[in-house]
């Protein structure tokens, strides 16, 4: 019976599962993760930016709508209180009464009549872009709502970021922020891209700040849309957006002033000349110099 039971035991204790040790994860990992993170984070934060541009945009174009709406009521509500004061048969006989010939009377009845139609068909014209801009509106409103509440999770996420950035700093990283990078001796540059390459000069150091377009901190596309605009040049505030107001051009082709775009268009820099960016990277990072190649590239743009 006891060796029965010593039998059992043993079977047991080589049968069951080990515990399992999960070790830390390595130094080249958390370089990983760290990547992943800013990456998504800034992919997030420029759809932020667009759709803060969409509303401002909607909004602008509701106001100059509502305008032209409260321009054709009052010019039916004028052609109302005219009613008003004399019933069909009373302006008909207004009309005759003024009327110099027969002719003169259809001149005046038939413009009255064009003159009604028009002012109504344009009210009903109006109404019915407004009532779709209206929707547009709410619509993006709603969207703003569920952004506002994005706002929160990237507020979260800068916070995760910003703690696994200690966390790979006290593994020994060297990327929580971006290597130093020496861009040699730059060309000069003159005209507009000149104005934009030097703000982007006057920038280097400042933080980054998700949502920032200066002057004292910036995201990436809120350092090129600031940096053009210093040379009198508007830009959106978003990364996508401004690949589509730029010419494409080749590498080949690639200039002081003109924009790199990278990861999927999550990302943007101004190019200096010499293989050389200047850009806002990331939270925890401030506006530097880097090499063309920094991250994946997606295209080049000259402002046009």
């Amino acid at each position: 019976m006891l060796r029965t039971l010593l039998i059992g035991f043993i079977s047991l204790t080589v049968l069951a599962p080990a515990t399992v040790a999960h070790a830390d994860p390595t130094l080249a990992e958390i370089e990983a993760q760290l990547k992943k993170q800013n990456d998504d984070l800034e992919l997030t934060i420029e759809n932020w930016n667009k759709l803060n541009i969409d509303m401002a945009d909607s909004q602008a174009k509701a106001a100059e709508l509502e305008k032209h709406v409260n321009e054709a009521n009052d010019g039916v509500q004028a052609i109302a209180i005219e009613a008003f004061k004399s019933n069909g048969k009373l302006r008909n006989l207004n009309a005759m009464l003024n009327a110099t010939s027969s002719g003169s009377l259809i001149d005046q009845m038939s413009m009255l009549q064009q003159i009604t139609h028009q002012q109504q068909k344009s009210i009903e014209e109006y109404r019915a872009a407004k009532a779709t801009l209206d929707q547009t509106i709410a619509a993006q409103n709603t969207q703003k709502a569920d952004y506002e509440n994005q706002r929160k999770k990237i507020e979260g996420d800068v916070k995760k970021l910003e703690d696994l950035q200690k966390k790979a700093k006290n593994a020994g990283s060297t990327k929580v922020t971006g290597a130093s990078y020496n861009p040699g001796t730059l060309p000069a540059v003159s005209g507009n891209a000149g104005a934009a390459v030097n703000y982007a000069k006057s920038k280097l150091g400042k933080p980054y700040v998700y949502g920032a377009a200066g002057p004292n901190s910036f995201d990436c596309s809120g350092l090129t849309m600031a940096a053009w605009a210093a040379a009198g040049v508007s830009l959106p505030h978003n990364a996508a957006s401004q690949w589509s107001k730029v010419a494409h051009i080749p590498r080949s082709a690639l200039a002081p002033g003109d924009l790199v775009f990278y990861n999927g268009l999550g990302h943007v820099g101004i190019y200096v000349g010499n293989d050389t960016i200047i850009h806002a990277p990331h939270t925890g990072d401030v506006v530097r110099y880097a090499s063309v190649s920094v991250d994946s590239i997606y295209g080049y743009g000259r402002v046009k």
